[in-house]
């Protein structure tokens, strides 16, 4: 009877210890939880919106930004690709990054979105967009302590050139989608992208840039079945998520073609000779590389950079294409969150 009893109370104890480790950890996360829903805003609250000065050659302008939770050692800052688009299709974050306690910053390049656009093409400068990037930190307190940058597409161009300048401020790096050779690029697109094409399609195609009729809507009647959903997001066409949609649909053209050229099929534009290949090595903060296998960048490129830099990891996505955070989506956040998790000494 006594010992039946003596197990009796430690079966009780048991219990009432695992209740008391349950409700602690519920209670420890729902603490989490509150101070990274609980907002920073001092005086009239604006849900996280923050309109920053810069300062450029051409006079100062308003660029637009907004955080996302309040983590105070781990802050992510998102450049969108284009260039032209704007931060919304980086909105499925939000499907993600909070159950993370991992904070986000949503950001309008100048010319982008809800940010002033100057209509001047002498401010479509690579240079000049690293020096705004550098102002838009110090404005949100960024720094080595809680600093990620993470620069998709075009923004992946626009985070390697920061870091190359200003990697001291960062905590870490992660470039999507994006090769370190814009030559490179054009020749992916040339000899491994262009012969998967129907090949009469490709002449025609061919033909309409040869002769700059890029306003010809056959130009992207053929572009958009044959190329667009095969490379840029491989989710059937009325299927697109609306984030990346409505984000498109803003696509401010002067500053897409200046830089980019006319067209995603290769390159033309400022960025034609763009080759960072070299400098990789002086990298040195915890870095991420992202490719789809169906990408219009090279994922081989992509894991290559992951090799030359100090501290790179590569992250493939089987499903993915250049809208990798859609099209492959589990893969891609899972990725990203593990990686800052690693870096934060957590994994």
């Amino acid at each position: 009877m006594r010992s039946g009893l003596l197990i009796l109370l430690c079966s009780a104890l048991l219990f009432i210890t695992a209740v008391s480790g349950c409700s602690d950890q519920s209670q420890h996360n729902h603490e989490a939880n509150s101070l990274y829903l609980t907002s920073t805003d001092t005086g009239i609250r604006t849900g996280g919106v923050k309109v920053i000065s810069v300062n450029t050659p051409k006079g100062n302008f308003k660029v637009w930004t907004k955080s996302i939770g309040n983590n105070p050692k781990t802050r992510i800052l998102l450049l969108n690709g284009g260039p032209g688009a704007t931060h919304e299709y980086f909105e499925c974050m939000e499907s993600f990054l909070p159950a993370e306690e991992i904070s986000f910053i949503y950001y309008d390049q100048l010319g982008c979105g809800n940010s002033d656009n100057p209509n001047d093409t002498a401010l479509w400068d690579l240079a000049r967009y690293v020096e705004e990037v550098e102002q838009v930190r110090k404005a949100l307190n960024l720094d080595k302590n809680n600093f990620y940058l993470l620069g998709h597409s075009w923004g992946g161009i626009l985070a390697m050139e920061y870091a190359l300048k200003y990697q001291q401020n960062l905590k870490g790096l992660i470039i999507s989608n994006m090769m370190s050779s814009c030559p490179d690029y054009g020749k992916y697109a040339e000899n491994t992208l262009a012969p998967q094409m129907d090949p009469v399609v490709l002449d025609t195609i061919r033909q309409l840039e040869a002769r700059k009729d890029f306003s010809n809507p056959r130009y992207m009647d053929l572009l958009m079945p044959n190329f667009y959903v095969k490379h840029i997001c491989r989710i059937p066409l009325d299927k697109w998520p609306e984030p990346m949609t409505r984000s498109f649909s803003k696509m401010n053209q002067s500053l897409y073609v200046t830089m980019q050229g006319p067209s995603e099929f290769g390159i033309s534009g400022k960025l034609v000779n763009w080759d960072r290949k070299a400098d990789l090595p002086k990298i040195a903060v915890p870095t991420l590389t992202i490719g789809g296998k169906y990408d219009t960048m090279d994922p081989e490129h992509m894991k290559w950079m992951s090799q030359q830099v100090k501290k790179g990891s590569f992250l493939y996505c089987p499903e993915g294409s250049h809208m990798s955070m859609y099209d492959d989506q589990e893969t891609y956040m899972k990725g990203i969150i593990s990686f800052i998790r690693k870096a934060e000494g957590h994994d």
